[in-house]
């Protein structure tokens, strides 16, 4: 898969200028509806649980936009200002329970990355054809499963709500253990340069750490807190609810983002960071409800040419460019349950596959090699 394409031969310059005011009406429009639809729940819970189903599915929506607006936010993109992104960003990190800063920084190297599988292996981190091949019976049975399309429902509500306090506990259990061992081997460092000599595997700064630590704080007691006002079981039960199916929806959109037949999938000799953006990259084609409530992050192509685009500016952005993205792959969401078959990757090939294609295609050799 080749195309003769230089960056600059698209116009996202234009594009890439941050509007403080459009940022705030998005923030405001996003936000004061998703703190309205949570009195509105707490209400309606008190005259029958029947009314509560539509309020969740608009608190999920409101969600789903926070958690966009928030990676705007990570890259830099939706204020003008580094520190008003950063301010806004942990904000927004608290409606849907993660750590905005750690979440960026890994995100970040996804886009450094995309298309090279050597170094990034998607959002379920997929085996090559060589390493399935080498699992027992029960392992690839294990894999398939593990990654099926429902496993994003419990694998989404680990991704919010555990996965960020967990990584809290076990980094600071590490360092604990840093701590002691230091003590007991008599260092001769002094105790800052023994807390400064940690290096955490949950954290790569101490700002990172800050972060994740004021995250976990304020979650953690903002839920206790907003249990004690409006009941334990009632805020529990629906927060849990709506944590699970946003996940479940980030981890969908994301996967067919980057997963679907054809998809450039390169080893890192001879990746293309370009090829990486426009076909390793889809076009979600969305209802246009749907592209507001994702903030049009369906224009994904547009989004890894330069993710410093707003994502207010990527729609005109793809309309700018359509003319050099006739290779892209433009999905919809019928398209979702077949892209989820392509879990495989084969470097060979620079391209994902399906066990079935893959099975199929050892058989195929096994024969060969009998005849």
């Amino acid at each position: 898969m080749n195309i003769p394409l230089k960056k600059s031969d698209f116009v996202l310059a234009p594009y890439m200028r941050s509007d403080d005011l459009r940022a705030s009406i998005q923030i405001l429009n996003t936000v004061i509806p998703y703190i309205g639809l949570w009195i509105l729940a707490v209400k309606a819970a008190a005259i029958s649980l029947w009314l509560l189903p539509p309020i969740i599915i608009l608190i999920v929506l409101f969600s789903l936009r926070c958690f966009s607006l928030m990676h705007d936010c990570g890259h830099y993109s939706l204020f003008r200002s580094k520190q008003v992104n950063r301010a806004v960003g942990f904000l927004l990190g608290l409606i849907n329970a993660i750590p905005q800063y750690a979440w960026s920084r890994d995100h970040a190297y996804h886009h450094k990355t995309n298309g090279n599988w050597e170094l990034y292996r998607g959002v379920a981190d997929f085996l090559s054809t060589d390493e399935f091949s080498q699992l027992s019976a029960s392992a690839q049975r294990n894999y398939e499963v593990l990654r099926h399309p429902l496993m994003a429902i419990p694998g989404g509500f680990f991704y919010l709500a555990i996965q960020p306090r967990l990584g809290l506990l076990i980094g600071a259990y590490d360092f604990v253990g840093h701590l002691w061992i230091s003590v007991q081997k008599k260092s001769t460092m002094g105790l800052k340069q023994i807390i400064f000599s940690h290096h955490s595997k949950h954290w790569q700064s101490s700002a990172e750490f800050w972060d994740i630590l004021l995250n976990n704080i304020c979650v953690i007691g903002g839920c206790f807190l907003l249990g004690h006002l409006v009941g334990f079981k009632l805020f529990f039960s629906l927060y849990s609810m709506v944590l699970t199916l946003s996940a479940t929806i980030f981890i969908w959109i994301f996967f067919v983002q980057h997963i679907f037949e054809d998809v450039y999938a390169h080893k890192t000799d001879g990746w293309d960071y370009l090829l990486g953006a426009v076909d390793g990259s889809s076009l979600l084609k969305l209802p246009a409800v749907l592209n507001w409530f994702t903030a049009d992050i369906g224009y994904h192509n547009i989004h890894h040419l330069s993710e410093r685009i707003p994502n207010y500016h990527l729609k005109a952005c793809q309309r700018e460019n359509d003319h050099l993205l006739s290779t892209v792959k433009t999905l919809r969401m019928a398209d979702m349950l077949d892209c989820a078959r392509y879990i495989l990757w084969d470097p060979e090939a620079s391209s994902l596959v399906t066990v079935q294609s893959f099975r199929q295609r050892a058989q195929a050799r096994v024969y060969q090699g009998v005849a």
